[in-house]
């Protein structure tokens, strides 16, 4: 989790009256932080990743004077009309294909408030970047170079210039080698025949996306007009962290001013810091947080969160949201930012009316009872992450890709996907531990994400078993021997084998499993590429189980 440090006269600047540091450790956790140290002029908290624009204290001290009414509502955010010019190139768009822009005029810069950009610039990078890979930013002294300014790119060799923190000109191959931002980040690009560079109208190097500025642009105390670049591979994203940037500086004293990017086949006048509308409905708050606040008072509490609304209903607001909180996607975000303005500490715990105890849910218990079965049979239980990615899933299964839950901020292209099935990470497991001894017999119960565009969140939940039995006399009879166990032993009656054919099992070796005229699962001897794909020697055997299927049945 990310942490910053408020030291206590700055952030007396910034809020614009006085505090003590009591006050500051004792108010700012109710904004949603953790304090995680308390020092004798500073304090420094965690706050979540969602929450970027806390990732200065120039956003903690705008969200603290609301917390503490001091300043409430919407902060209005003028963009004055520039003329500054950035013409995208159109073979950026193979390498880096996203760039949007805007200018800083007449900020007012120190020691203090240049580390906090920068700091502010690397924690951007990490939570919507994913690191560098999604955005980057550049943050430029604007009056050192001349627009239009050209988003292009170049051969590795062919251009020289002086990257940030050197003395000498190097080539942008050189910089991928031997430049510390380089050896860490040429993964982004050096796949690439050509490389993105940002350049003026006289061909001077403002940076080289998204590895390293130049040190012409270098910004320091002195600097008074800014030129922010966002390169990217996600639209959302570069525009996201543009907007949590340039807010900022205008709370810093700048004047943000408009920039045109002209693409090959379109134009944008940036930053657009046009509020978000939504409609919010206060009795789904009071429901959440059992409270009985009226339409006013959820207003008067959002206020206090740095939003604003109107009735537009009975019962039902319309919020505007601000362009730098990107972490409001749904009405229940809505419901957290009344819990923060009415006060977490204000919110009384009581004792639920009903006398009733909790218990587990019949399929956990149904569950528990499947996992002693499979023990009793001789397998071993592992646990495995339901994220996966597509190669693992599919691919190596034999499978075409298929309609799965992705994720739209992976860190690692390990884990892209939800995964649809247990039996693929059954076969990493296996990969895994062919220097053990054999037979080798594993099973997991666990969830599986489907995709069921019925439901508010367009996918639903199952839970599975899957096993798998590996050694040199695994066959089909083996399978079908542990299924039978099974289903006897949880009580089951009238289920029925049916040959069936599946990518990922052997043809004439394999089966699906009927109860009471549903499908609720498949076994069967794997195939031979599917091993070879696994790079295991030995035969193997799988089922896999619709467990939450049995219990439906079973109901009716």
């Amino acid at each position: 989790m990310p942490v910053i440090t408020l030291e206590l006269e700055r952030f007396r600047q910034l809020l614009g009256r006085p505090i003590s540091m009591e006050e500051l450790a004792e108010w700012v956790p109710w904004i949603g932080v953790d304090v995680e140290e308390v020092g004798r002029d500073y304090v420094k908290i965690e706050y979540n990743p969602n929450r970027m624009d806390f990732s200065s204290p120039v956003g903690v001290a705008r969200a603290f004077k609301g917390l503490m009414g001091w300043e409430t509502g919407l902060k209005e955010y003028k963009v004055k009309k520039g003329n500054v010019e950035l013409n995208v190139d159109k073979s950026v768009s193979s390498v880096r294909p996203y760039i949007v822009g805007a200018v800083i005029r007449d900020v007012r810069l120190n020691e203090d408030s240049v580390r906090e950009l920068m700091e502010m610039q690397e924690d951007l990078h990490w939570g919507i970047g994913r690191d560098r890979k999604k955005a980057s930013i550049g943050v430029h002294n604007l009056d050192a170079v001349k627009p239009p300014f050209t988003y292009t790119t170049a051969k590795p060799e062919d251009v020289r210039f002086v990257p940030l923190d050197c003395s000498e000109e190097m080539s942008l191959q050189e910089i991928l080698e031997k430049h510390e931002k380089g050896k860490a980040y040429r993964h982004l690009i050096n796949w690439a025949p050509r490389y993105p560079l940002l350049v003026d109208v006289n061909g001077d190097v403002l940076s080289m996306p998204p590895i390293i500025n130049g040190e012409l642009t270098r910004v320091t105390e002195t600097t008074r007009n800014l030129f922010i670049d966002v390169t990217g591979t996600d639209w959302n994203a570069v525009n996201e962290c543009l907007n949590v940037l340039v807010t900022a500086l205008a709370d810093m004293g700048g004047q943000i001013e408009s920039v045109l990017v002209n693409y090959p086949d379109r134009r944008f006048v940036l930053p657009d810091l046009t509020p978000q509308k939504m409609r919010f409905r206060v009795r789904y708050a009071n429901r959440l947080l059992g409270l009985r606040l009226s339409e006013d008072e959820a207003i008067e509490c959002l206020r206090k969160c740095r939003l604003d609304a109107v009735k537009v209903e009975d019962g039902v607001l319309e919020v505007s949201i601000p362009p730098y909180r990107i972490d409001i996607l749904h009405e229940v975000d809505l419901a957290e930012e009344i819990a923060i303005g009415y006060g977490y500490y204000r919110l009384k715990p009581s004792i639920p009316l009903s006398k009733a105890s909790g218990e587990q849910h019949p399929i956990s218990r149904f569950a528990n009872v499947v996992r002693q079965i499979m023990v009793g049979l001789g397998f071993m239980e592992v646990m495995n992450f339901v994220l996966t990615n597509e190669r693992v899933h599919y691919l190596m299964m034999r499978l075409k890709p298929g309609k799965a839950v992705r994720l739209a901020n992976p860190v690692s292209t390990e884990f892209s996907i939800c995964r649809g099935w247990l039996l693929p990470g059954l076969m990493k497991n296996l990969s895994e531990n062919k220097h053990e001894g054999y037979p080798q017999r594993l099973f997991e119960v666990s969830d599986v994400i489907k995709v069921d565009l019925r439901r508010e969140t367009k996918s639903r939940r199952e839970l599975h078993l899957a096993a798998v039995s590996a050694h040199a006399e695994a066959n089909y009879t083996e399978i079908r021997s542990v299924l039978d166990a099974l289903l006897a032993n949880l009580g089951l009656r009238g289920w029925l084998v049916r040959e069936a054919r599946h990518p990922s099992f052997l043809s004439g070796r394999t089966a699906e499993v009927w109860l009471k005229n549903r499908r609720i699962g498949i076994l069967g001897e794997l195939h031979p590429e599917v091993l070879e794909n696994f790079e295991l020697e030995n035969p193997v055997v799988a089922l896999e189980i619709n467990v939450e299927e049995i219990c439906r049945v079973e109901e009716h």
